[in-house]
């Protein structure tokens, strides 16, 4: 057949987003996968309880013992946060990490998934190292007695330290969690980013000459009120 050429679809340039859209497109999709959804509601759920548990922990009571005095024996008690304030404060450091989590993309998730981890691992060890840590205790009954010599009998450990491991380990479980399938979770979108573009400003409602205000107001602007 003469005269007949092949023609080029035209192009659809009003389903062309840009690549902010695209990429908040891509991240809901794979949220929306079965396991973006659960490894995505199991880190969220882990990060937020294992904090608060390490938090919880380190207000209670860790070891209590008897100081002895010339008045008799004298009751003290620690709380975890007097043994260390490691767990604590990293414990706030996972929950800051679990937020940026979706304030970041690629790279920038991978370090902040990393530091979630780490503060999980790090509330770990500090929490089992203040487990069995009788020194603030000793610190404490010296203070007591004003003796430094004074020591502690009848020692005892409670089971808060080892709540704030288990608070920890859920942290870490977290971190891990994202750096395996933070790819797959969905990300603050692009439209509610600024892009530097200046925003035009509005148009100045018009003078009611009959208004005293009106005029006051053009008179700041700048503005003639007559004209």
């Amino acid at each position: 057949m003469e005269g007949v050429t092949a023609v080029p679809p035209p192009r659809n340039t009003a389903t062309t987003g840009t690549d902010a859209d695209a990429s908040s497109t891509a991240d809901g999709a794979a949220a929306r996968t079965p396991s973006g959804r659960r490894s995505l509601a199991v880190a969220l759920f882990s990060g937020a309880l294992g904090a608060a548990v390490v938090l919880l922990a380190s207000r209670q009571t860790w070891s209590e013992g008897e100081a002895s005095t010339a008045g008799g024996a004298l009751h003290q008690i620690v709380k975890g946060s007097d043994v260390t304030g490691a767990p604590a404060a990293l414990a706030v450091v996972g929950l800051a990490a679990l937020v940026a989590v979706f304030a970041v993309r690629r790279s920038g998730r991978v370090l902040v998934s990393v530091l979630l981890a780490l503060s999980g691992l790090g509330t770990v060890v500090a929490a089992l190292g203040g487990a069995g840590d009788d020194g603030a205790l000793d610190e404490k009954a010296a203070t007591a007695t004003g003796d430094a010599a004074a020591g502690i009998a009848s020692v005892t450990h409670t089971a808060w330290p080892y709540a704030a491991v288990a608070g920890g380990a859920l942290l870490l479980l977290a971190g891990l969690l994202a750096l395996r399938f933070g790819s797959r979770w969905p990300a603050m979108s692009g439209k509610y980013e600024r892009d530097g573009t200046p925003r035009p400003r509005k148009a100045p409602a018009p003078v009611d000459p009959d208004r005293p205000e009106d005029l006051w107001k053009a008179l700041d602007r700048g503005e003639d009120p007559t004209g």
